[in-house]
């Protein structure tokens, strides 16, 4: 099997993830179980024709970066099958690599789950809005999925700032510029300086890494600027504190008092098995209120959370809450809710 028909059958299959490991099959995740195509473990020479083969698909991609530092990060395309996000690295003095499979289309957020007051996020007209969660949690679905509404309903400029690009957006009502760290620019904090030049609406970050970045997407929120992105954290006082904690001691006052101005609302967000099999998303959202602001800016980060669980509106979920909608609505076992819940004890007694 090449890797063109790997990739055929891995999107025929409906897989998220192509593992190309030494020692193993050929294998990929779909519904969060890894499947392995045949018995014939890969030679260390079979996962270099892989590789081989996938940079021939990326335009003929050097593979000097991946050889020399021992890791790379790109994305590519077939055309009438689907995008590719590489993240090609070495292990064992082998190449390997894990291929993201990303739909030319995105399906409809009723489809995949996603509640229309995060879609609607993308209507506010400045501040900050985060989306978090686990690696492979479906941020970037989320993210492009209100970049599209955005598109599709408003005469916006966005700017994409993303490592490696994943969604590709048609410019549709808004024009869409979408930038790729060290293809088109040549880091995140450069390109997010350089947007603020260029007449932007909207500006969606691919991940906020450290507190340079962070400080100058604050600063973009800050001056009128709809700034969106993510962060590997679970739960909204855990991303706010993560994101103060960044700073050093003596800033880290001024930010919370800059952060409880500019932050708008907070997503997180976790994939779990539905009772079909597949896998649902479950959302926490936060939606900043005078009264949370006050919290932020008083450090009083630790009540945010017993706010967001005393409350069931759609605007302001706990993790929890939505885990026990699923629940009641049949999509997901007591179980599988009691496995994902941040309070296991408290939800117990509503099931």
């Amino acid at each position: 099997m090449n890797v063109q028909e790997l990739l055929e059958k891995a999107v025929q299959d409906h897989a998220s993830d192509i593992f190309i490991v030494a020692g193993l099959p050929a294998s990929y995740r779909t519904d969060g179980n890894i499947v392995q195509l045949g018995d014939e473990k890969l030679k260390p020479d079979d996962t270099r024709t892989y590789l081989e083969q996938i940079y021939a698909l990326a335009g003929e991609r050097n593979m000097d970066d991946l050889l020399t530092y021992g890791d790379d990060d790109f994305s590519f395309a077939i055309p009438t099958l689907s995008r590719f996000r590489v993240s090609a690295y070495k292990q064992r003095g082998t190449l390997s690599a894990v291929v993201r499979i990303i739909t030319f289309s995105l399906p409809s957020p009723d489809i995949l789950g996603i509640p229309d007051v995060i879609i609607h996020a993308g209507n506010l007209p400045k501040g900050l809005v985060l989306v978090t969660g686990p690696a492979g949690s479906g941020k970037s679905t989320t993210l492009a999925c209100v970049v599209n509404h955005i598109n599709e309903t408003m005469e916006k400029h966005i700017i994409t700032l993303e490592d490696p690009l994943e969604f590709l957006h048609r410019h549709q009502k808004s024009i869409v510029s979408q930038r790729e760290i060290n293809a088109d620019t040549d880091s995140y904090v450069t390109a997010l300086r350089a947007s603020l030049r260029q007449s932007p609406d909207v500006i969606l970050l691919g991940e906020m890494r450290d507190y340079e970045t962070i400080e100058v997407a604050m600063t973009a929120a800050e001056t009128g600027h709809l700034v969106i992105s993510t962060l590997h954290t679970i739960g909204a006082a855990n991303t706010i504190d993560r994101i103060i904690d960044v700073f050093p001691a003596n800033q880290q006052r001024q930010i919370a008092v800059q952060l409880s101005m500019v932050l708008q609302a907070v997503v997180s967000q976790q994939l779990v098995p539905g009772i079909d099999g597949k896998r649902i998303p479950a959302f926490e959202i936060m939606t900043v209120t005078p009264a949370i602001r006050n919290m932020i800016r008083d450090n009083k980060i630790p009540q945010i959370e017993g706010v967001i669980y005393s409350s069931n509106k759609e605007d302001m979920i706990s993790m929890d809450n939505s885990l026990l909608n699923l629940y009641k609505n049949k999509r997901i076992t007591a179980e599988t809710a009691l496995a994902y819940a941040s309070n296991p004890e408290m939800l117990k007694k509503k099931l």
